[in-house]
C-alpha cells in the first residue's frame, strides 16, 4: 500500500472479508458510494439510517451489483439520542466487533430546527449524535484489533466565523451553523485520537472530507442559497463516487498517521485521496477539549470512558 504522500486508488484497497463497517446515512450519496466501494472489496456493512424505506433500497441496489455483500439495517435518527441509544443497543444484541464506525450522515444549510433538548439541529446532527453513538459503540469498535473511526468534515470548515452557541445563537445562520458543525467534526476527531492514544488504546481516529460533490445536501431549505443549491451545484461539483473515496482511504489505509485528515487532492475535487492540514482554528487543541466537555455534558456520554 503507498504512503501517505503519494497516489491512492481503490485498487490498493486490503481484502475486507470478515471486516465489519457500520456507516451512518448509507441510503444514499457519500455514503452510498462508500459502501459500494468497501463491498466491492469484501466487507459486510450496517446502513445506520432514518429512513427504513430508502435504507431497503439502497440495500437492493447494492446487492445487485455485488451479490456476495452481506448487508444489514439498523433503524437510526441522528435528531433523537434516544433513536442514537436503540440503534446502539441492537448492534450490541448482535455481538459483532465493528471494524470501522464512519460517521457520515448529516445535514447542511437547512431551515432554523431544534431538537427536542434545544439544540440547534445541524450542531446536533451533525456533532452530537455522532459523538453519542461513538461513545455507545466504542466497546464493539475496540474488539477489532483495528478498530477505527472516522467522521466526515467539510472543506467548509475553514469557513466557520465567531464562536457558535448550539443553543442559542442568534440571528441563525444556515450556512455558518453548518460550517461550525463540520469544525466540530475535525475537533472531536483529533481530541478523540489524542485520549485514544492517552488511554493506550489501539482504536484509531480519522476524519475525511469529499471536496464538492454532487448529492442532495444543501437541497433542502427554503433560502435562496438551497435554490441555488439545487440548481447549479452538479455543474461545479464532482460526481459522489469521486467524494467518497476519501472516506474510503480514511477508513481503509493502514499507512495513515492516526488522526489524519483526508481529502481530494485538488481540495474540492480530485480522485486522489491525500492528507491535508485543517485549519488553525481545527487544529486548536483547547477549542478540542472544550468541545469534548461540553459534548459530554450534552450527551452524558464519553466515547474513551466507554472503554471501561
Amino acid at each position: 500500500m503507498r504512503g501517505t504522500t503519494m497516489g491512492w486508488t481503490p485498487a490498493d484497497l486490503p481484502d475486507l472479508a470478515g471486516r465489519h463497517v457500520v456507516i451512518t446515512g448509507a441510503n444514499a450519496g457519500l455514503g452510498f458510494e462508500t459502501a459500494r466501494v468497501l463491498a466491492g472489496a469484501g466487507a459486510s456493512l450496517t446502513f445506520a439510517c432514518r429512513n427504513r424505506a430508502k435504507a431497503d433500497a439502497a440495500v437492493a441496489q447494492l446487492v445487485a451489483e455485488h451479490p456476495r455483500a452481506e448487508v444489514t439495517v439498523v433503524d437510526l435518527d441522528l435528531a433523537d439520542l434516544s433513536s442514537v441509544a436503540a440503534a446502539a443497543e441492537r448492534l450490541h444484541a448482535e455481538g459483532r466487533a465493528i471494524d470501522v464506525l464512519i460517521n457520515n450522515a448529516g445535514l447542511m444549510a437547512i431551515d432554523e430546527a431544534r431538537t427536542a433538548e434545544g439544540l440547534e439541529m445541524q450542531y446536533a446532527v451533525n456533532h452530537l449524535a455522532h459523538f453519542a453513538l461513538t461513545a455507545r459503540l466504542m466497546p464493539l469498535v475496540a474488539a477489532s484489533p483495528q478498530g477505527r473511526v472516522v467522521n466526515v468534515a467539510s472543506m467548509g470548515h475553514r469557513a466557520a466565523r465567531g464562536q457558535a452557541d448550539p443553543r442559542l445563537e442568534k440571528p441563525y445562520d444556515r450556512w455558518n451553523a453548518y460550517f461550525h458543525s463540520k469544525l466540530d467534526n475535525i475537533l472531536f476527531t483529533s481530541e478523540l485520537q489524542r485520549r485514544l492514544a492517552s488511554a493506550g488504546s489501539h482504536v484509531s481516529a480519522m476524519v475525511a472530507h469529499p471536496g464538492g460533490a454532487d448529492t442532495d445536501l444543501g437541497f433542502e431549505g427554503t433560502g435562496v442559497s438551497n435554490l441555488l443549491m439545487r440548481r447549479v451545484a452538479r455543474f461545479v461539483t464532482q460526481p459522489a463516487a469521486a467524494g467518497a473515496l476519501p472516506i474510503v482511504r480514511a477508513a481503509t489505509d493502514r499507512t495513515l498517521p492516526p488522526g489524519a485528515f483526508v481529502g481530494p487532492r485538488f481540495v474540492v475535487r480530485g480522485r486522489t485521496p491525500v492528507v491535508e492540514r485543517p485549519s488553525r482554528r481545527a487544529r486548536d487543541e483547547q477549542a478540542a477539549r472544550v468541545l469534548w466537555e461540553d459534548s459530554v455534558l450534552q450527551s452524558g456520554l464519553d466515547p474513551v470512558a466507554a472503554l471501561g
